[in-house]
């Protein structure tokens, strides 16, 4: 207790000294901090995306081989509808599994009429949709309608009704209720073509698919691709997404057991662009602590650096009333500590009012290759922030370590001599 004591009262020595490194500590902690919920929010943002408005799921079940050679050769690597019943049904009693959805992807041409332009298309049912955007939009988000044009929903009393993206409708200049002829091709090579009404029109938030992604009941899907009841994947949505990896696991052996060979991968391998995203962030970010933590670093050993100096006869005074070289050390690491822990305490303060004032000023920008406008949000990141305030009382207590050290091992007469 006497030496923090005596190490609170050596830091309002030099008052000003002290509050200038305490403000840096703070700053720099706080930037930290805000830049690690920035990125948090981002992280949970692009998940959602990728789950629930990409319509991913948590985790896709196909044909070993489909990632790498089912466009080459798509029959073999196809799911029949006795694949895809058997499978769902022994899916159906695990209790982590919300949703099983049978998926189709095609391509092909959509023309109004005069023009043409290729399209990307995905069968899915409307109930399957429905519930795999359930949790695509946050409480605050929906209440914005900043991405009210995000939600998709297929009408299932319209078999023949499907969704266009925003910029494909346009190339098309198709509004909803007009009809556009699709042509694809079969399984088996043949042309095959129908009509469809658009139902609506959605923003894929991505500039790069916006002018050529549509959504089609699953059942329309296979009749253009005349595959009668069969999908290329299934989609599994669970209820717990902290379980992804042990569920993928758990299913793959369940369904090797029951003769299927398959291939379970999970959403953060399907979505390139999360990983993409989530590995520049992590490099900004510690970039970013590094030079922080160097600033730190340097604050403090110039801080306690200048304390040694000016309080030289002072250490020689209570090394020769028999403080011992050690004590010297721990005084004035306590002052180090006590100085960097009061500057991650304010940094704590600064980063929530910070917080607070860009969440409540509903700013928003538009990242690159977006087609949409995003909200800027900072979210509170503990482990990142825990970690931070250790981290820097660590450097920061070492930081004065070796000034104190040597101060210590100056002999006694010569401190008291110190001018």
């Amino acid at each position: 207790m006497n030496t923090l004591n005596l190490a609170l009262r050596g830091l309002t020595r030099n008052r000003r000294r002290s509050l200038v490194t305490l403000l840096a500590i703070a700053f720099g902690f706080a930037a930290i901090a805000l830049f690690a919920g920035y990125t948090h929010n981002v992280y949970d943002g692009l998940a959602r995306q990728s789950i629930h408005g990409e319509l991913l799921g948590h985790l896709t079940i196909s044909k070993r081989g489909m990632s790498t050679e089912g466009k080459l050769d798509p029959e073999r690597y196809l799911l029949t509808s006795a694949d895809v019943a058997r499978i769902t049904e022994l899916l159906r009693d695990e209790p982590q599994v919300k949703l099983v959805a049978p998926r189709l992807g095609l391509s092909g041409l959509s023309s109004n009429g005069r023009a043409s332009t290729i399209f990307i298309a995905e069968g899915i049912t409307p109930e399957a949709m429905a519930k795999l955007q359930e949790n695509v939009l946050t409480a605050e988000e929906a209440r914005s309608g900043m991405y009210a044009d995000i939600i998709k929903q297929l009408d299932p009393a319209h078999p023949e009704s499907i969704l266009l993206s925003q910029g494909l409708a346009a190339m098309l200049h198709l509004k909803p209720g007009d009809q556009t002829a699709l042509l694809t091709n079969t399984l088996g090579g043949q042309a095959n073509a129908l009509d469809a009404t658009v139902g609506g029109l959605f923003n894929t938030g991505n500039a790069g698919s916006n002018d050529k992604f549509a959504f089609m009941p699953l059942a329309l899907a296979q009749s253009l691709y005349d595959v009668g009841n069969g999908a290329d994947r299934l989609t599994v949505l669970l209820a717990d997404a902290s379980q992804t990896e042990a569920m993928r696991d758990h299913l793959l052996t369940k369904l090797k057991t029951a003769g299927f060979d398959v291939e379970i991968k999970t959403w953060q391998e399907l979505s390139d662009f999360y990983n993409q995203v989530h590995d520049m962030f992590d490099m900004i970010f510690g970039f970013i602590f590094s030079i922080v933590l160097t600033v730190v670093v340097m604050s403090v050993a110039n801080s306690m650096g200048m304390t040694v100096i000016e309080r030289t006869r002072e250490i020689g005074t209570l090394r020769a009333i028999g403080l011992k070289r050690s004590g010297v050390v721990r005084l004035f690491t306590a002052e180090a500590l006590l100085l960097t822990l009061l500057g991650c305490a304010v940094g704590v303060a600064l980063t929530l009012g910070v917080r607070y004032g860009i969440n409540l000023a509903h700013i928003s920008y538009t990242p690159p290759n977006s087609a949409s406008a995003v909200p800027l949000l900072v979210d509170v990141d503990a482990g990142r922030t825990l970690f931070t305030a250790l981290m820097m009382l660590a450097v920061g207590t070492l930081a004065a370590y070796l000034p104190a050290r040597r101060a210590a091992k100056q002999p006694v007469i010569e401190a008291l001599g110190h001018v």
